[in-house]
């Protein structure tokens, strides 16, 4: 409803006023018909610019789009979004170092199995020695004294690697203390958010509970919307309320 309307409603130009409300709110109503969905059924559906519903349930977050913003659930909340990622992260990093101590664990036992059996591979050295030197013609012990010369290598060749491994270990050990550092930092973002939100709140905190509030005036004189922000059965409250004065 426009400026003009209302002020010949305001003279009792009641004839001319009902007219003329009558066909333009037609059209209108005709018009927004057919370009919105009806929203009655959900009062929690927003209409995007391409016209498609959006509820709680379908709503997707996109970089491009401003409007609608998420709805307050708990998969948009961003402190229970942090907070959520700070307790996974803090758990999943305590069952990598336990992992990683585990095979810590395995490497260690390994070790101990090759200096066991370099041990006894020491000991056939020594034998092999003794009946090489008391019987050079025969093959068989030169050529066992060979295998566990070659064998004896290979042990320290193994135990070199599994101590290399356990050095590894350590090291992403001491990397992984990234992820304590961010948890910490992410928890120092929590604290600065929770304590804004507290200040924000008590900021807008008011004295008058807001059911007791007036509601807002749907249109004031200077606003830069086009559209009649009166409808029609307020227009026929407004015109009984006068046939009654």
């Amino acid at each position: 409803m426009t400026q003009e309307e209302l002020d010949a409603l305001m003279a009792e130009d009641l004839s001319d006023l009902t007219s003329s409300v009558d066909n333009t709110d037609t059209n209108n109503v005709s018009d927004t018909s057919l370009d919105e969905p009806d929203l009655t059924e959900d009062a929690d559906a927003v209409v995007q610019n391409s016209g498609h519903v959006v509820t709680h349930d379908n709503y997707r977050v996109s970089s491009i789009s401003a409007w609608p913003p998420p709805p307050p659930t708990d998969d948009h909340k961003v402190v229970n979004q942090l907070d959520d990622v700070t307790k996974d992260s803090e758990k999943k990093a305590t069952e990598m170092f336990d992992k990683l101590e585990t095979i810590s664990g395995f490497c260690l036992d390994a070790e101990n199995t090759s200096n066991d059996a370099k041990t006894c591979i020491a000991r056939n050295i020594e034998v092999f020695e003794i009946l090489h030197e008391k019987f050079p013609n025969v093959q068989t012990f030169s050529e066992l004294l060979e295998l566990n010369k070659n064998l004896d290598n290979k042990i320290d060749s193994i135990i070199s690697n599994v101590q290399m491994g356990q050095d590894e270990i350590m090291m992403t050990m001491d990397m992984m203390q990234y992820q304590d550092i961010h948890r910490q930092k992410i928890e120092r973002v929590i604290n600065v958010m929770r304590a804004l939100s507290k200040y924000m709140n008590s900021l807008f905190e008011g004295k008058i509970d807001d059911e007791k509030r007036v509601g807002s005036a749907m249109h004031i004189e200077g606003d830069t919307t086009t559209e009649d922000v009166v409808s029609n059965a307020d227009i026929e409250a407004l015109i009984n309320s006068l046939g009654k004065k």
